[in-house]
């Protein structure tokens, strides 16, 4: 969305503040000498008027901030997802798939996350995991998390296509799904949609030859308020 910048204006006037005043010197004529000030005045307005607008000038216009890497990244890969027609549907549109079609349901979250609750059948492969090597970078790593309070940092899992792979034809019937979801739909706000883990896994999949892919909008989050059957493995 643009930002507008308030549009500053500069005057500037060379004219000395006495040129604007009368000659107070006494005279006896008090008409007269209204008179004069009055023409004074007016010369005086005048004149600081066309100072004004000789100085008026524009600093800056409407202006579009640059987009962040990330940002970008996104779009090329949005853009890539729409080519490639990968279609959204919602929890119960998902659940008729599983059912009706024999579509898959691949939950990218944490295994923490699958294991907690899930929808019936899925399987899980996360696209990201907890960062396991204990190397400088890792160990670097592992602070940064934890200076923001967060404990369990977590990294992409260079495994993730092949462990699919191992698991699924790549004409297999997908639907990714992880907790948010996400969306492909702009929106005011949000004019590029909103990334999210199983977009990105989505996006993976059909960039490796995967050709039936879909979405499921609104995550397993949905999945769950709406009711839709899960099992847990706790």
């Amino acid at each position: 969305m643009a930002t507008f910048t308030p549009i500053a204006l500069q005057y500037s006037s060379t004219s000395s503040l006495h040129s604007f005043l009368p000659s107070l010197e006494p005279t006896r004529d008090h008409n007269s000498w209204w008179a004069k000030v009055r023409s004074y005045k007016s010369a005086g307005k005048r004149s600081l008027q066309q100072n004004i607008t000789k100085g008026l000038t524009i600093q800056s216009a409407a202006t579009k901030p640059a987009k962040s890497p990330a940002e970008e990244d996104w779009k090329v890969k949005r853009e890539y997802l729409l080519q490639k027609r990968v279609r959204s549907v919602d929890a119960k549109e998902a659940l008729r798939l599983q059912k009706e079609n024999k579509f898959v349901i691949l939950d990218v979250r944490p295994e923490a996350e699958f294991k907690e609750a899930h929808p019936p059948d899925a399987i899980n492969v996360q696209i990201y995991r907890l960062i396991k090597e204990w190397t400088a970078w890792d160990i670097a790593r592992r602070a940064a998390f934890a200076f923001f309070g967060i404990f369990s940092g977590t990294e992409e899992n260079p495994e993730f296509i092949q462990t699919v792979e191992a698991k699924l034809d790549k004409n297999a019937k997908i639907i990714v799904a992880c907790s948010a979801g996400g969306t492909l739909k702009p929106s005011q706000n949000l004019p590029e949609g909103q990334q999210s883990r199983s977009l990105i896994a989505a996006y993976l999949l059909v960039l490796n030859g995967f050709s039936n892919v879909f979405h499921l909008e609104g995550g397993l989050y949905s999945w769950f308020k709406e009711d839709l059957p899960s099992v847990s493995e706790e």
